[in-house]
C-alpha cells in the first residue's frame, strides 16, 4: 500500500509493506496549495505512478487533501473515533490504476460547546496508540497545536491552540518583530518567556512586554522572538495542564526541535514526555489502511 500525508504546503508519500513498514519514503513541496486547477490525479500520479507501476494498488490519503480546499472533502467523524471508524468513512476519489481513498478528520466540541476540528492529525494519534485500550493526552506541537484526550484507544475529544501561526503573525506582522534581529538559539531568553507566562496579568499584557523589556534594555534582540515563542507556549502549556502538570505523562508528536521545546515546557510543570517521530503519520497510515474495505 501507498500511504501519503498531504498537507496545505507539504507531500509526504510512505511505500508501505505488509506489515506496515516503511520500504521507500518520498517528500516534496507540492502541497495543496502549489496543485493548479485541481489536478490533484495528476500530482498524485507525478509523485509515486512508478510505484502504482510496480504493483501497488492502493493509495490511501490523508491531511488537507481532504478538507474542502483539496482534492475532494471528507466528512469529519465526530468523536469518540477510532481507527475503525476512521477506516469506515474513507471516501474514494477517482484515479486511473489504483483505488485511492482519502480519510476523514475529526470534529469535537469544547466545554462551552464551540465546535473542534483536525484533519491529517487523527491519522498520527492512530500511529501511536499502540495497544487496544490505551489512555492517555497527545500534544501534536504546530501552528495549530492539539491537545487530545485518547481513551480506551479513540480519540474522545481534543482542544487547539494557535500557537504556531500565532508566534508567526506577531513576529512577522507587528511591533514586536520590530524589536527581534536573527542569532543564536538562546534557551535562555525561551525559559524568561515560559516563567513569566506563569504570572499575573493575562497573554495581551504579557504580549507587551517583549517589547518593553527591548525598549530598556533588559532582554537581547536576539532573544525576543525565544522569550516570545516561551511566552506563548507557556500560556499553552497553562492551558492545556494547569499550572502543576503534576507527573502527568504527555505523549508528543511532531517535529524534533519544536517538541524540544514542548518537552522543556511540559517538565518545567512537573509533566513527563514520551516522544514519537515523524514517521507516526505513517503507522497510522498503515493501521488505518490495514481496516479499510477496498473493493
Amino acid at each position: 500500500m501507498i500511504g501519503v500525508d498531504w498537507g496545505t504546503s507539504s507531500f509526504r508519500a510512505f511505500r508501505l509493506g505488509p506489515d506496515g513498514a516503511v520500504l521507500e519514503r518520498r517528500a516534496d513541496s507540492r502541497g495543496l496549495l502549489s496543485v493548479a486547477d485541481g489536478r490533484f490525479a495528476d500530482t498524485l500520479g507525478e509523485a509515486v505512478g512508478d510505484w502504482i507501476a510496480a504493483g501497488e494498488a492502493r493509495v490511501l490519503l490523508a491531511g488537507m487533501v481532504g478538507s474542502r480546499q483539496g482534492w475532494r472533502e471528507a466528512p469529519y467523524v465526530p468523536c469518540p473515533a477510532g481507527g475503525a471508524e476512521l477506516a469506515a468513512s474513507v471516501i474514494a476519489v477517482p484515479f486511473e490504476g489504483a483505488s485511492v481513498r482519502l480519510v476523514p478528520g475529526v470534529s469535537a466540541l469544547d466545554a462551552a460547546g464551540v465546535p473542534e476540528v483536525m484533519r491529517g492529525e487523527e491519522t498520527q494519534i492512530m500511529g501511536v496508540l499502540g495497544a487496544p485500550g490505551m489512555d492517555g493526552l497527545v500534544c501534536l506541537p504546530g501552528s495549530h497545536s492539539k491537545w487530545v484526550e485518547v481513551r480506551n484507544g479513540r480519540i474522545a475529544g481534543f482542544a487547539t491552540h494557535l500557537t504556531g501561526e500565532g508566534f508567526a503573525a506577531l513576529r512577522g506582522h507587528t511591533i514586536l518583530g520590530r524589536m527581534m534581529r536573527e542569532g543564536p538559539a538562546d534557551i535562555d531568553g525561551f525559559d524568561r518567556g515560559l516563567a513569566r507566562a506563569g504570572e499575573p496579568g493575562g497573554l495581551l499584557h504579557h504580549l507587551f512586554g517583549v517589547r518593553t523589556l527591548g525598549l530598556t534594555g533588559r532582554l537581547a534582540e536576539t532573544a525576543a522572538a525565544a522569550y516570545l515563542s516561551g511566552l506563548l507556549i507557556g500560556h499553552e502549556l497553562r492551558a492545556a495542564l494547569g499550572s502543576d502538570a503534576g507527573g502527568l505523562v504527555v505523549d508528543l508528536i511532531g517535529a524534533p526541535a519544536l517538541c524540544d521545546l514542548y518537552a522543556r515546557g511540559i517538565g518545567a510543570l512537573g509533566g513527563r514526555v514520551r516522544r514519537h517521530d515523524e514517521d507516526a503519520a505513517a503507522q497510522g497510515l498503515a493501521a488505518i489502511g490495514g481496516m479499510t474495505q477496498w473493493d
